[in-house]
């Protein structure tokens, strides 16, 4: 399985979708299946019966997950490719248009 290049925690902009130019920080990763969960992007109504945690029930508006290609990581307000290099011998993502290390 390879490293996901777009981690949980991380700020992105969508760049793809009815969300195009949205900016959020990342929620969940699914690797498997290269989905990702953006805060208050995506979002969908969803019809939920009561149950002990929500005894009312009804209608309720959350993100849904959408293709981890569709975001790009931002750096200092710029969207940029990322990639990585090995500093002291430990595997580092890096912003492809600054050069910083990311993490």
């Amino acid at each position: 399985m390879a490293t996901s290049k777009i981690k949980k925690g991380d700020m992105v902009r969508v760049i793809a979708g009815k969300d195009k130019g949205k900016e959020g920080k990342v929620l969940s990763v699914d690797v498997k299946n290269a989905k990702v969960v953006v805060e208050g992007i995506n979002m969908v109504t969803k019809h939920t019966k009561p149950s002990a945690q929500n005894t009312a029930g009804g209608i309720i508006s959350q993100e849904a997950a959408m293709d981890i290609s569709n975001v790009m990581y931002l750096s200092k307000g710029k969207v940029t490719r990322v990639g990585f290099q090995i500093n002291d011998g430990k595997k580092v993502r890096v912003a492809k248009a600054t050069g910083e290390v990311i993490d």
